[in-house]
């Protein structure tokens, strides 16, 4: 038999399997990488239980949510975690505090012969702690910042370099106006959750400096913290610097060619093309104010066009054109303005391959 834990940082550095037993609605809120849910009790039952709380007391709600869960329903429920515990026999359980709802599933798992131990202090301890420690990563970690025009391929960069950070990733999202990704994004907790993890992670391994790519305060509509965002601003910088036509092939692959294949497993191979291409067009719809009414219309025709020729042959060497245009004439201005506003030192700046090259020798 396993003790409870509140070796938060033990769970977190070992990805270790966690049981979530509330709710589906609170798990939804925000939850932690890797966790399964399989509630104690559902969002219905909840709501009914938490109204005999308020109006009579906890012993009231426990006989309730007795009644509401037995027979069955209750072997139903159980008959899960046994089986989620046989697959992960170092795992933990928890649910909000810590409470009653865990102790609960605790007491059924030992009925049929499981030690199931808990994380003390629940989900709530455990958000605590990552936001803790994301705070204090933040504050004392050396960040080394990543930058370059769009389509200069930093992503890529920063998937090769075990030091570093993928905030897009971690966001689900390209970082751009055109970087929606099929699936949507995770909430700002499970965000932030990700990205505590990630910090501790790297810290844990004890690197030089850690690798992130200049990012705004927004990736999406996940929010950078605001520490993260001051510290982005002043780090040090390695740039990269590549032509105009070697951005246009990276932003082509990594905008038009590349995400064929994941729409087409959210979608199916014959939507695939026409989700993506109904993507791309909002996506320009998005940034018509900005482009202003006449540059939108043009790139928007040139967008439309291509991706008919792609429909009808698969070409897609049409879609350099508007790429080429929204990047000369759209991103590079911005690109110049965010740069000129960042104070950390250059410690390199080179093409890609150099920039790898510097990354690598170190």
């Amino acid at each position: 038999m396993r003790d409870d834990t509140c070796d938060y940082l033990s769970l977190f550095l070992n990805d270790t399997p966690l049981l979530d037993v509330r709710a589906p609605v609170e798990f939804a809120k925000g939850a932690f990488p890797g966790t399964t849910n399989l509630a104690l009790i559902n969002d219905e039952e909840r709501h009914r239980i938490g109204i005999c709380y308020k109006q009579q007391g906890q012993q009231a709600a426990i006989d309730l949510g007795n009644t509401l869960v037995c027979g069955e329903e209750r072997e139903r429920r159980l008959y899960a975690w046994q089986q989620w515990w046989q697959a992960n026999p170092n795992g933990y359980l928890y649910c909000f505090r810590g409470g009653l709802r865990s102790q609960t599933t605790q007491a059924w798992l030992r009925e049929i012969g499981i030690d199931a131990p808990l994380v003390t202090g629940g989900y709530k301890a455990l958000r605590r702690f990552l936001i803790d420690e994301m705070e204090a990563c933040i504050a004392n970690l050396p960040l080394e910042v990543l930058c370059g025009r769009t389509g200069c391929a930093k992503t890529r960069v920063i998937e090769q370099q075990p030091n570093a950070i993928d905030l897009e990733g971690l966001a689900h999202h390209r970082g751009s106006s055109f970087g929606r990704r099929p699936g949507g994004q995770p909430s700002q907790i499970d965000f932030e959750n990700s990205l505590s993890i990630a910090l501790i992670k790297q810290r844990a391994a004890q690197p030089v400096s850690i690798l992130v790519e200049d990012e705004s305060k927004l990736i999406g509509r996940c929010h950078l913290p605001f520490s993260l965002q001051d510290q982005i601003k002043s780090q040090p910088r390695i740039i990269i610097e590549e032509s105009l036509e070697s951005r246009v092939q990276v932003t082509l692959e990594d905008y038009v060619i590349g995400p064929l294949q994941e729409y087409a497993r959210y979608f199916g191979e014959h939507d695939a093309l026409k989700q993506l291409g109904d993507e791309l067009l909002a996506s320009m719809d998005r940034i018509r104010r900005r482009l202003g009414g006449i540059r939108h219309q043009q790139l928007r025709q040139q967008l439309q066009e291509a991706l008919a020729v792609q429909a009808n042959c698969g070409n897609t060497e049409l879609h350099r054109e508007w790429i080429h245009s929204l990047l000369a004439d759209y991103y590079d201005p911005m690109y110049d303005y965010m740069l000129s506003r960042r104070a950390g030192t250059i410690l390199f700046q080179g093409s890609r391959a150099e920039v790898s090259a510097f990354l690598n020798s170190r």
